[in-house]
């Protein structure tokens, strides 16, 4: 049975174009396009004055200390959870011991961060608080598919 070359350049043309497709709608050619972070927002779209620039830096200076200990305590709750469901395999009170300890250390982590958002916050006019306040909201409430 032999296969026309009109054919053969038929089914080479579909498979190109199924590929250039897929490659197309998985997003390479159009980027996606995701909401700015606060940060960006902050810096890039809100005009800030020189001081409102050096207060909010001071603000960030501040809780990026505070989250990378926050970060690491969550690291370390997760390896004590490791090795307490290693050390069993079954929910033990080693076990939840670990798990409340990564509850607390993320509770915290967001407290501080919202207590951060509204520290940066207090810094703002109030044109520039509403921006911040709709970015804000995007971010604690993304629309799902």
């Amino acid at each position: 049975m032999a296969v026309s070359r009109g054919a053969a350049l038929t089914v080479v043309l579909a498979l190109a174009a199924g590929i250039g497709g897929g490659w197309l709608g998985s997003g390479h050619l159009i980027p996606k396009r995701a909401a700015p972070s606060l940060h960006d927002v902050v810096h890039n779209e809100l005009n800030l004055t020189g001081e409102q620039e050096r207060r909010i830096e001071a603000l960030e200076q501040d809780f990026a200390v505070r989250r990378k200990a926050r970060e690491a305590e969550l690291k370390a709750a997760n390896a004590q959870l490791a090795a307490a469901i290693q050390a069993r395999h079954e929910y033990t009170p080693e076990v939840s011991a670990a798990v409340e300890r990564f509850h607390v250390a993320m509770g915290t982590l967001q407290k501080e961060t919202v207590e951060h958002v509204l520290a940066m916050r207090k810094v703002l006019t109030p044109a520039q608080a509403a921006r911040f306040d709709r970015r804000v909201s995007e971010a604690l409430t993304p629309e799902t598919p």
